[in-house]
């Protein structure tokens, strides 16, 4: 009788959407670490050593804005974490041909990285996101949506600088979140079964105002840190003038419902899904 030896178990793949950015290349090296493949779906080949460099096994090249690609880039993954350019206007219509190219192949799995909020009609964006949320819903009923809080890391080469400038107020509070943490529970949520159909709001575990955060990191990182309140229409015309006219003016309506109230959220359910207490500011720049 001839037998054969037995096979290593086949290796899951899944396709990261948005890749080569902060947060696609976060998710990619949390997905790596779980002994994932990750097929890094990205709108230019010239991104690819990034992609490869975060742990990607495989890249496909789409157009997002088309659909071109989208197909060949879904075809035998096992899940797909979609990440949208950031405040782009066809979010929506992104999310549907993302969607609508899972479905198509009957992906199993699939997260919508969302925002905290995505119901705030202060901020044109958010809502973006919250309409884009059904629509993926409607084609993957199973989908699972992460809403994040504005991340840490946002912030942490500023602080480095000693000088945190930000073009809203600096005393509203804000539960930012660890992009670390946000990584870690989006491939949980990609790996293991349970998380099918429902929502997460991915808050931190502490409110700061900006000038709170500038104390804190002084402290922990031995300098000084002040917290400066720009002016938005000084923003608009520096850091703000790459932008396209709506992702600008998205971002000022932003500025503007932070000052009214920050950003903040539960962090209830970031802690069940760690399995611990979230990472701190000072944590994060610490680490």
């Amino acid at each position: 009788m001839t037998t054969s030896a037995p096979q290593p178990p086949t290796r899951a793949t899944v396709l990261v959407v948005g890749a080569a950015g902060k947060t696609g290349r976060a998710m990619t090296a949390a997905l790596s670490r779980r002994g994932v493949d990750v097929r890094a779906a990205l709108r230019s080949p010239a991104r690819a050593e990034t992609a490869y460099a975060a742990g990607a096994s495989s890249i496909s090249v789409v157009d997002l804005e088309s659909g071109l690609g989208l197909d060949e880039a879904v075809d035998g993954v096992d899940a797909v974490y979609h990440l949208a350019p950031n405040v782009h206007p066809d979010e929506v219509g992104i999310a549907e041909r993302v969607a609508s190219a899972a479905a198509r192949a009957g992906v199993t799995r699939f997260a919508f990285h969302s925002v905290l909020h995505p119901d705030d009609t202060s901020m044109p964006h958010h809502v973006r996101k919250g309409r884009a949320e059904t629509v993926v819903r409607e084609l993957l009923p199973h989908a699972t949506v992460l809403r994040p809080a504005a991340y840490h890391q946002n912030l942490v080469g500023a602080a480095l600088s000693g000088r945190i400038a930000v073009p809203h107020s600096l005393d509203t509070p804000f539960t930012n979140v660890d992009l670390h943490d946000v990584a870690e529970v989006a491939a949980a949520v990609l790996t293991t079964p349970g998380h099918e159909g429902r929502a997460y709001d991915l808050a931190g575990p502490e409110q700061l105002t900006v000038r709170e955060q500038a104390a804190v990191a002084a402290h922990v990182l031995g300098h000084p840190v002040v917290a400066e309140q720009l002016v938005p229409e000084a923003w608009a015309e520096g850091p703000g003038a790459a932008l396209g006219e709506q992702s600008r003016a998205d971002l000022l309506a932003m500025f503007t419902a932070y000052d009214r109230g920050g950003l903040v959220g539960d962090p209830a359910a970031l802690t069940a899904l760690l399995g611990r207490r979230p990472t701190t500011w000072a944590g994060v720049l610490t680490r």
